[in-house]
């Protein structure tokens, strides 16, 4: 197994600060990307634009980020991780500022454009603010990916992961709240305002507190571009399998999840006191997420204490499908909560577990085109997902056939990447001891 990315120099005081650094900015630049994420479905009527042009605005960030993802791996090979992050923080909070410049900008139409509907200049403004934002994220993710696994050791590992994922995981639905709360409570150009501000803070504390770890690679770093990664991953088998668990958990809970849950609520009447399906799907969707975050951590320290971390998965992977399966053919409010805390649960146990093994397999001069290239298929999954949920739901399926379907997708991955990795020497790690 390699383990070209430890560095046994660092002490475990110097590894908290640089991961707690990377965390605040992580968790940061998620909560702002909760605060603004309330008000933007309701922009259609605000800027007078088609449902459709809408969809671009919400996914512009997602479809940025997919085609940044190598490029950016490739820059923090050549320069290292700190100045990419710190470039993708500040760039992260240029969206904000620019939703506030598309609130202010005379509502002149631009017609009808094909597909698209009635675009509008203010429409144009936001894509390229959203545009902006998955950009940086490219290089947040990536660069944190690159920096925790740089400075930690296969014994450490998991559980430094744990936490990235698990402040990353916890920002979104943090901003989710404040988001809503400040746009009820003042207006949309507030809650822009707060975003923009937490994103800067989150650039701040990057640039005072995140040592450059990592020098990079110089100018010996291939530079790789979208429709290379498939032969980059093939070239590394034992990633594939990782990077397919991750297009999975991606898929359906980014993807089918959240696109659909409001919806399945509202088909089939479920209530909870004075709350309907817009409410319900709302706790529903914070309680999964919050069980996701919990157990990301959890799971990060745990995975460091057994001699495979793959061994975590399996229950994880099980556990979603038991909540999809319990979704698909007990449709009462009780069986939802519980379902969703199966579900939230695997994805959080999962994701930290398949993550400190890519850490693991990948040396520290790829650590950037190697997490690119895993983003990638995060991104395939969470761009497909609302693209295949909706139609799957209403015309294609049912409700019922679509879960025992995403049942069925968890299932492979026991097959796909589970029983593979399980038999796989690289990712055994023997003689193992937490530090």
């Amino acid at each position: 197994m390699t383990d070209e990315t430890a560095d046994s120099t660092y002490s475990n005081a110097e590894i908290r600060t640089i991961a707690l650094a990377v965390i605040a900015g992580i968790f940061f630049g998620g909560v702002a990307t909760g605060v603004a994420f309330p008000t933007l479905p309701l922009l259609d009527e605000k800027l007078v634009i088609s449902a459709i042009m809408l969809s671009v605005i919400l996914s512009a960030n997602r479809i940025a980020r997919l085609f940044m993802n190598t490029p950016a791996g490739t820059i923090i090979d050549r320069v290292g991780s700190r100045k990419p992050m710190i470039f993708g923080l500040f760039t992260q909070a240029l969206a904000p500022f620019g939703y506030i410049v598309g609130l202010h900008t005379p509502p002149i139409d631009l017609g009808v454009v094909p597909v698209l509907g009635d675009v509008s200049l203010p429409g144009v403004v936001f894509v390229l603010a959203r545009l902006f934002w998955g950009i940086g994220s490219a290089f947040v993710f990536i660069g944190a990916f690159a920096t925790i696994t740089y400075v930690t050791t296969t014994n450490n590992r998991g559980r430094w992961v744990g936490y990235m994922r698990g402040g990353q995981s916890l920002g979104f639905p943090t901003g989710l709240i404040l988001g809503g709360i400040l746009t009820d409570l003042a207006d949309m150009q507030t809650a822009f305002l707060v975003a923009g501000a937490l994103a800067l803070v989150a650039g701040t504390v990057a640039t005072l507190v995140l040592p450059d770890v990592h020098a990079g690679a110089g100018s010996e770093s291939r530079s790789v571009s979208l429709r290379e990664v498939p032969a980059l991953l093939a070239g590394n088998p034992t990633v594939v399998l990782v990077g397919y668990g991750n297009f999975a958990v991606r898929f359906l809970w980014g993807g089918v999840i959240l696109s659909t849950l409001a919806s399945y609520a509202s088909v089939y009447g479920l209530e909870l006191s004075f709350l309907e399906a817009a409410g319900i799907s709302g706790i529903v969707m914070g309680l999964g997420v919050l069980t996701s975050g919990s157990l990301t951590i959890v799971t990060g320290w745990a995975s460091d204490l057994v001699d495979d971390r793959t061994i975590l998965t399996v229950p994880a992977f099980l556990a979603m499908a038991v909540g999809f399966l319990v979704i698909a053919y007990v449709p009462t409010i009780e069986a939802l909560l519980g379902a969703i805390v199966l579900v939230g649960g695997g994805m959080g146990a999962a994701a930290p577990s398949l993550l400190a093994i890519m850490g693991d397999l990948t040396p520290g001069d790829e650590l950037g085109r190697m997490g690119g290239a895993y983003q990638v298929m995060g991104d395939i999954g969470l761009s497909l997902g609302p693209l295949l949920a909706i139609p799957a739901v209403e015309s294609w399926f049912g409700y019922r056939l679509t879960y025992v379907l995403c049942a069925v997708l968890v299932l492979s991955c026991l097959t796909i990447v589970s029983l593979p990795l399980l038999r796989n020497p690289e990712v055994t790690r023997t003689g193992v001891k937490a530090d």
